[in-house]
């Protein structure tokens, strides 16, 4: 590649040889957003890709970048940067980075969940013999709210195990439910599988009134965004042992030490860890390498975000 003063300056938070060739015309380095020093040439960016692990000082960086273009995440929800995006410059989230890796850890909460691998893991702990009986997924109803990419991935995962699947989507389509369908759907759902996007529609949505939906005896596996259910109302659900749950995102986040999710019954939480696998990486790079090769060409960007986000 070419190293031209004219060359539009890409900024990346790794190595940018872990993209491989990039196309001419395009200086890509590597620049730590959050540490305490900023390089001069902020005033010459491009094209920003951001930290998967964001720490919010980036935002405050952009009005410093007074070329700035596109900024790519490599999150699937965007909600907290897109208010800070400054008029003009194109937004692309990370769709496609974490199907995989996400999909995964749906099947996973929802396995450990009705299997009950928490308890025997602290059987375990105290070398006691627990034998019991368990639940399994095989013939169970489940219901995916969020029926998109990851949705989708979900669905191809939880199949096999002799379950059923029914999708839920902002809006219907051929063979997925709309949205506002869903107080109908919950009753005969037996695990509830959240993927929705973080936004104001969003927030709140598993509220006291929408968990009192759900089945007796039901699974909630939330691997979407902590405020899309009432903490609150959750609670009162799981202290009452009516529903179950498994977290892989918790409203606040992180959960202090003495939150009392932490003691709830029939509770199983994972730190927020959806996307943080090994195949993250591969699928980051794939994505990035191939916008940066849409913007150097001057084609179209995948992953746009536009209206509500």
């Amino acid at each position: 590649m070419a190293d031209r003063d004219d060359d539009r300056l890409v900024w990346v938070p790794f190595d940018p040889a872990d993209l491989g060739e990039v196309p001419d015309g395009l200086r890509v380095e590597q620049v730590d957003l959050q540490g305490e020093d900023v390089p001069d040439d902020v005033d010459q960016v491009r094209f920003l890709v951001m930290d998967y692990r964001f720490g919010g000082r980036e935002r405050h960086l952009f009005d410093r970048m007074t070329r700035l273009e596109v900024i790519q995440t490599q999150t699937a929800g965007v909600e907290h940067v897109s208010a800070a995006v400054p008029e003009g410059v194109t937004l692309c989230n990370g769709r496609g980075i974490h199907d995989t890796s996400t999909a995964e850890l749906a099947l996973t909460l929802t396995l450990a969940s009705l299997r009950g691998i928490p308890d025997y893991v602290r059987a375990q702990d105290r070398a006691e013999w627990a034998f019991d009986h368990r639940a399994s997924l095989a013939d169970k109803r489940v219901l995916i709210v969020g029926y998109g990419q990851i949705g989708e991935a979900i669905e191809r995962r939880v199949l096999p195990f002799e379950a059923t699947v029914t999708r839920v989507a902002r809006s219907a389509r051929d063979g997925v439910h709309a949205i506002d369908e869903l107080p109908g759907l919950l009753p005969d759902a037996d695990v509830v599988v959240l993927i929705v996007p973080g936004t104001q529609q969003t927030t709140g949505l598993f509220d006291a009134e929408m968990l009192a939906r759900m089945k007796d005896g039901a699974l909630l596996v939330n691997v979407s965004r902590g405020p899309v259910v009432d903490t609150d109302a959750l609670l009162t659900e799981l202290r009452s042992g009516r529903l179950r749950a498994a977290l892989d995102v918790v409203d606040p986040e992180p959960l202090p030490a003495d939150h009392p999710l932490w003691e709830a019954p029939g509770l199983l939480v994972s730190p927020h860890v959806g996307g943080a696998s090994d195949a993250m990486k591969p699928r980051a790079m794939r994505l990035v390498r191939e916008q940066l090769e849409r913007y150097a060409a001057g084609e179209q960007l995948a992953n746009v975000m536009t209206g509500d986000y």
